[in-house]
């Protein structure tokens, strides 16, 4: 493939020299400095990766677009309108947006949506997320993932920290976001019951599997028609 990777930071730094293992062109990294230098490429582009920040969506969506690209979309911190437009892109382009290309996520989520009705009335549900302390959002784009798959009709209330006289809880999941050090990413999932309670935990010990997942996913897509897709697509692809 032909590769435009988003953004200079960790992330797309490791994309590029990825995709390049993987035998991929990596034809211009670009952000908000270079961005109008895309119309300038030569080289056909297959695949936008993306791991930035929500503010370049402004003139990369446009490009993908006018281009035909597919994209890749692992920008975390969204809001509800451009999420609508990734989701917009299903008519004319091939489109993956996930807040996690872990594949143990990507199991981890399937686990949840079967376990959680059966527990839903005599266990509470908490998770906890905990990253490094140059993370910029929070909770986590994860933790919204999980929480989204326990709460698909929103019958818990969500509530993100808990401070002075809360309470007796609710039907509720109660979201906490632990910053600090060098932690590439731990997300736990507890069933509190009476007498007796079980978690969920999913650690990552380096951002180099999001990365992989990020691959897999462009790589997916080369082979599908114009659409939406998600992790849960790859993983039940056979």
């Amino acid at each position: 493939m032909n590769i435009v990777v988003v953004g200079f930071g960790k992330m797309g730094q490791l994309v590029k020299k990825t995709a390049e293992e993987h035998g991929h062109q990596v034809v211009m990294v670009v952000d908000i400095t270079n961005c109008q230098d895309l119309d300038a490429l030569q080289e056909k582009v297959d695949c936008v990766i993306d791991f930035s920040h929500p503010d370049n969506l402004s003139w990369m969506i446009p490009y993908v677009k006018k281009s035909g690209a597919a994209l890749v979309c692992g920008t975390t911190g969204l809001n509800d309108l451009q999420r609508k437009q990734i989701e917009d892109l299903k008519d004319s382009n091939r489109v993956i947006y996930s807040a996690n290309y872990s594949f143990g996520i990507a199991v981890f989520k399937e686990v949840l949506s079967l376990i959680t009705p059966m527990l839903e009335d005599g266990f509470d549900i908490e998770v906890i997320e905990k990253h490094h302390n140059q993370k910029q959002d929070a909770p986590s784009g994860t933790a919204k993932l999980l929480v989204e798959t326990m709460n698909p009709d929103h019958e818990y209330k969500e509530v993100h920290g808990r401070n002075g006289m809360v309470g007796k809880r609710q039907k509720e999941i109660g979201i906490h976001a632990v910053r600090g050090g060098t932690v590439a990413g731990e997300h736990t999932v507890m069933f509190l019951g009476d007498d007796e309670s079980f978690e969920i935990t999913h650690t990552a010990t380096s951002r180099q599997i999001f990365v992989n997942g990020a691959i897999r996913a462009a790589e997916f897509l080369m082979k599908q028609e114009n659409g939406s897709y998600t992790m849960k697509d790859l993983l039940f692809k056979n």
